[in-house]
């Protein structure tokens, strides 16, 4: 079960730090069985963005899901597959989400407690995307929105799901038509006005992410300059859905992983310097997590 968490600062603003999250880390089960520790699927990719699903599931598998599921095109299921035998890949006709490829993904994904929806996945057009989250909405899955799946036909009409956005400022701008401030108060505003209008969480990224269902409004500092490298983005995504397969509230799922993704980038630099990929931050989020395990 997840601590509650009662601690604000006097503006009502949650500041994510290592003592909070073991508040809402949940301890693994030492008798539980694979599939217990939470499944997810990464649906997305396409055929110039190869690597976002793939480091969307590397952050979930890291996190500690049990079973992680890829749906991506079928030109990218080989070299997928060779790259790790931990992956589970599923192969759609399609680049592109549509009605059609929608149905296919809902009629064989097996049984998931979370999905990230978009990494890589280009260009979408609404219907389809529409129809692949409402469909896993009904099953009770819990969605992470990023990047391409980031739609206002989409997201406007998902507020009695369990969702959450992670949009970075520019497209946190294009979802809801309003150029957001450069300061952290005008971002926490607007995060907030639009996660309680929408009924969903927000998680912006950012040098200080904003993270708000509405009602709590929490910030992370971890970080660095050097997460400006592709790739990061779709690790967080991850993180995210793995949280929420593990039983972790909306909120608290996206506040942990702000902070895990961002303590990654911060050992990443540690040992590399300013020139880290992505891959870096999921070699060094067991390193990050361990201290919760006991």
């Amino acid at each position: 079960m997840e601590g509650t968490i009662v601690d604000l600062s006097e503006d009502g603003i949650i500041r994510v730090d290592e003592a909070l999250l073991r508040d809402v880390i949940p301890k693994r089960d030492p008798f539980s069985r694979k599939g217990e520790n939470g499944s997810t699927a990464v649906i997305g990719g396409s055929r110039l963005y190869h690597g976002a699903p793939v480091l969307s599931a590397l952050g979930a598998l890291r996190t500690g899901v049990d079973l992680v599921y890829l749906f991506v095109p079928h030109i990218l299921v080989d070299p997928i597959r060779s790259l790790s035998p931990n992956f589970i890949v599923y192969p759609l006709p399609d680049a592109k989400i549509t009605p059609g490829v929608a149905n296919k993904i809902l009629n064989s994904i097996p049984k998931i407690d979370s999905a990230v929806i978009g990494p890589g996945a280009g260009r979408q057009r609404t219907e389809g995307m529409k129809q692949l989250s409402f469909g896993l909405a009904e099953k009770r899955v819990k969605l992470v929105l990023d990047a391409d799946a980031l739609l206002p036909g989409v997201t406007e009409h998902l507020g009695n799901c369990e969702v959450v956005l992670t949009p970075h400022p520019g497209e946190f701008s294009r979802l809801y038509s309003t150029q957001i401030g450069e300061s952290v108060k005008e971002r926490i505003t607007a995060v907030k006005e639009k996660a309680a209008k929408n009924g969903i969480t927000i998680l912006l990224k950012g040098a200080t992410d904003i993270i708000s269902d509405g009602e709590l409004v929490a910030i992370n500092e971890t970080g660095t300059p050097a997460m400006t490298v592709g790739g990061t983005g779709d690790v967080l995504a991850g993180v995210v859905a793995a949280n929420l397969a593990k039983g972790m509230s909306l909120f608290h799922s996206a506040l942990v992983a702000a902070y895990v993704n961002g303590r990654a980038g911060e050992l990443a630099q540690m040992r590399l310097g300013l020139r880290i990929l992505a891959t870096d931050l999921v070699e060094e989020l067991p390193e990050v997590l361990k201290p919760f395990d006991a």
